[in-house]
């Protein structure tokens, strides 16, 4: 891969949606010269955008493989429905492309096998779209850990208060559902919109001293509760707890039928300190430090595969397939766990008029930060509309394989 002079041809697969975000990124990195964006792709019609430069000469076509026949590109981003990554990275890896995948990867550890079999085969690079693991306030967060200081982790948790509108459940055929024509999708906050606050929550449990043993840093066993305010077969709201094979408890808070925002926290709790990630804005705060604080700085991940194509011995993809072996065995297990309890009545209030309707859950955020803070389940706190959780060793035959 070394010696490269010309930039990489690069295609984007899934423009509209998210990817209207990839583009963006991609005509950057174009107008520095890193790349020659060469296709995109879409079901849909792809519509131009303003400021992404470069896309007017752009090949434009609906189907991936015929794509990858008449284009040859170099590199292959694939921002596609989670249901349809598995069958559209195989392709792009057998085309002989290097991937940069979105999150999540794959639904499934059977997935994901097949997947890192097919990297392997193909000798190809697969990055995975967790780009808040490009923070520079994470690296930070993660070196006072290894430097102890915070003492020794005691638990690791994240909370986070969203809202989401009647139209982004009406988005796609694919939105809020747990199957469709057959095969799992899994729409629901803890695998999609925030994957990226579990995720994080998983990167800062590998840098704990404890970690560096054998298996220390899995998921071993889940305890999850789900709740929907919506008609929908997925959850909203959810809190989890994960046991590592440290024993080191991992709880996860969260809702889109929120109050006021809370953009996203990690909270790493430790017998010499408390810090707080809010992994969104890269604030930071420490034990000593008065406030939290900005720290600046993010390496792209379609950059950073760039790098590693170039010098893959110097630059490690920051975000391997590897990595994220621990959140795809969560979402399977999320998966096989039983529909989420409906929420109704006193305890959810709706406002606005649909398509922008919100429904939130009252008292939601004071609940929800509770049991981040105290590393407990809502059922734990005597919620009045908690239920008891689904409990399962991870490793169990869950049914989804």
């Amino acid at each position: 891969m070394t010696g490269r002079s010309d930039p990489p041809r690069v295609a984007l697969i899934g423009a509209s949606g998210h990817g209207r975000w990839h583009r963006q990124v991609i005509a950057q990195l174009r107008t520095a010269g890193r790349l020659e964006l060469v296709a995109l792709v879409d079901v849909r019609p792809v519509e131009p955008l303003p400021d992404a430069d470069g896309e007017s000469s752009t090949r434009v076509f609906t189907d991936h493989q015929e794509m990858l026949r008449s284009v040859r590109p170099e590199v292959v981003v694939v921002c596609t429905p989670p249901h349809t990554h598995l069958p559209i990275a195989l392709d792009v890896l057998a085309s002989g492309a290097d991937l940069l995948l979105e999150k999540p990867p794959v639904l499934s550890l059977a997935e994901h096998r097949r997947l890192a079999e097919a990297r392997v085969a193909s000798g190809r690079a697969v990055q995975v779209g967790f780009q808040a693991l490009g923070s520079t306030a994470l690296t930070t967060l993660l070196d006072a850990i290894a430097q102890g200081r915070l003492g020794t982790v005691t638990g690791i948790a994240t909370v986070a208060s969203w809202q989401r509108t009647d139209a982004y459940y009406a988005r796609s055929p694919w939105a809020g559902r747990r199957f469709l024509d057959g095969r799992p999708v899994l729409d629901g906050a803890l695998v999609n919109p925030l994957a990226h606050a579990l995720m994080q929550c998983l990167a800062v449990a590998s840098a704990v001293p404890s970690a560096r043993n054998v298996g220390a840093a899995e998921p071993v066993a889940i305890e999850l509760e789900r709740y929907r305010t919506r008609p929908i077969e997925v959850d909203d709201t959810a809190s989890l707890r994960v046991s590592l094979g440290s024993g080191l408890p991992v709880v996860a808070a969260v809702t889109l039928a929120g109050e006021e925002f809370i953009p996203g926290e990690v909270i790493v709790r430790g017998t010499a300190g408390r810090a707080v990630l809010e992994y969104p804005t890269d604030r930071l705060l420490l034990p000593g430090d008065p406030e939290p604080r900005e720290i600046s700085g993010r390496v792209g991940l379609l950059e950073n595969l760039l790098d590693h194509r170039v010098d893959p011995d110097r630059v490690p993809l920051l975000v391997p397939l590897a990595r994220t072996t621990g959140f795809t065995a969560l979402v399977e297990a999320i998966h096989a766990a039983p529909e989420p309890t409906l929420l109704g009545g006193a305890t959810v209030v709706g406002s606005g008029e649909p398509p922008e309707r919100v429904w939130s859950i009252r008292g939601v955020n004071r609940v929800l930060l509770r049991a981040a803070e105290e590393g407990a389940l809502l059922h734990e706190l005597g919620v009045p509309w908690a239920v008891k959780p689904y409990r399962v060793a991870l490793g169990e035959e869950t049914g989804n394989g």
